[in-house]
């Protein structure tokens, strides 16, 4: 894990290279995904069998064996430990209440002269959900996507999990129950986005996906942006610490663990102004590393992207975070809510000593479907207004349209436009 430290006169050198990350298209996957999306887009439903006897290992004759109902999603979520589901319902509470704060409504006001102005908000009709599958178990996807498109109103939520060699998650189909999923299907990759972005035979299209998955998946969802909606092409998952040295720095080094077994490229800093906690952080990273079950995958994302970072002092780790914009940033401060009023690019921002990023991932309530590789600079988390959408609303009464017709007039001839023009002045009293 690398030692940095700002007073180094490389410092803005070295962030630049510990934050690089190649995140240009794989024309070879590009390729394979195109010619999957027209296969799918042809032949619907049999491609789809086609592709999911031989990627996931099952012998489907019919999208019927592909096919999950509510009520086998009813009996996962039936067949789940006493805790286990009481863990999903609490989350799912959790979850629900905080996005219903994100619901927005329609208004409109009315000016003098009787014109009307306003905008309509409604709701998505139907929404795609992609959820890995097979070893990958992310029930807390599925409810960070199901739930707020519920709140927003979505008719009807479709969700692809593949289930490779049949194996099929009860957490994952549970969570789809009790968030309100409509229809599952078990098929995945570049295919079920194929099929949720054009129909098929058995699936209807739908007008927004969501949810993570690989590289496929990925490349099939930007493949198909302009045909739907998509939330994101999401990179690795990034945590930056800030502390003032006062933690546990077993927490600390375990809340960088906690990216970091994500993948060997996911991404975890701390900044911290005392050199003597950095090396207790340290010395806790390497106790703790031998206990940890995905050491492995850790070990290599610390050595890969991970640092220590020294700073001035806690003014400095903002203006550094805000040059990150992170996934997730945690203040692990006396004060943090000062320390926030300074942050202003950052997916998720943990408050305190005791605000861990996993109760984020989990049941704090906010969504964990967030920016990545920096893109929080002008990008949000996933929420409620993903998946509204906003129409204007005017109405122009006739002695609004002698001013509003004069001025359009007077622009649409600016522009060169002269019907633009006519059409306002039609209108105008005595005609144009």
């Amino acid at each position: 894990m690398k030692r940095l430290c700002t007073t180094q006169p490389d410092f803005p050198a070295q962030l630049a290279a510990l934050l690089a990350f190649e995140t240009a298209q794989n024309p070879a996957v590009d390729a394979t995904v195109a010619a999957m999306l027209a296969d799918v887009r042809t032949r619907g439903d049999a491609a789809l069998i086609d592709y999911t006897q031989r990627f996931d290992g099952v012998a489907a004759s019919s999208m019927r064996e592909l096919t999950l109902h509510r009520h086998e999603l009813e009996a996962a979520y039936l067949r789940l430990p006493v805790d286990q589901r009481e863990a999903l319902e609490a989350a799912c509470a959790r979850v629900r209440r905080y996005h219903e704060k994100q619901l927005q409504s329609s208004w409109q006001y009315e000016e003098a002269d009787g014109t009307v102005l306003g905008q309509v908000v409604t709701p998505l009709d139907r929404v795609g959900l992609y959820v890995p599958g097979g070893k990958a178990s992310y029930p807390s996807s599925v409810l960070m996507n199901a739930i707020p498109a519920k709140v927003a109103g979505v008719a009807e939520i479709t969700m692809v999990v593949p289930t490779p060699r049949g194996e099929r998650n009860d957490l994952v189909l549970a969570a789809a129950w009790i968030a309100g999923v409509d229809k599952v299907f078990t098929i995945g990759g570049a295919q079920a986005v194929a099929a949720l972005a054009y129909g098929t035979e058995t699936i209807a299209p739908v007008d927004k996906i969501t949810g993570p998955g690989n590289q496929y998946v990925a490349a099939a969802k930007r493949a198909v942006f302009g045909v739907v909606g998509i939330d994101m092409v999401a990179g690795p998952s990034e945590i930056l610490v800030i502390c003032d040295g006062a933690t546990d720095s077993d927490w600390i080094a375990m809340d960088l663990f906690s990216q970091a077994e994500h993948d060997e490229i996911a991404q975890s800093i701390l900044l911290c102004p005392d050199a003597a906690f950095l090396q207790r952080v340290a010395a806790s990273i390497e106790r703790l590393l031998p206990t940890m079950p995905r050491r492995d995958i850790i070990a290599q994302s610390l050595a890969n992207r991970g640092a220590l970072i020294q700073v001035r002092d806690l003014a400095e780790a903002a203006t550094i975070a805000n040059q990150i914009a992170p996934e997730h940033l945690e203040l692990s401060v006396a004060d943090p809510w000062v320390l926030q009023g300074q942050i202003r690019h950052a997916g998720a921002i943990f408050l305190g000593r005791f605000a861990s990023e996993a109760l984020g991932d989990y049941c704090a309530g906010p969504n964990h479907v967030l920016p990545t590789s920096r893109t929080a600079r002008f990008a949000s988390p996933l929420g409620v207004y993903d998946f509204q959408k906003r129409s204007s609303l005017i109405y122009v009464s006739e002695t609004g349209a002698q001013t509003l017709g004069r001025i359009a007039s007077t622009l649409a001839h600016g522009e060169g436009l002269p019907a633009h023009a006519k059409s306002a002045e039609l209108r105008l009293k005595g005609g144009a």
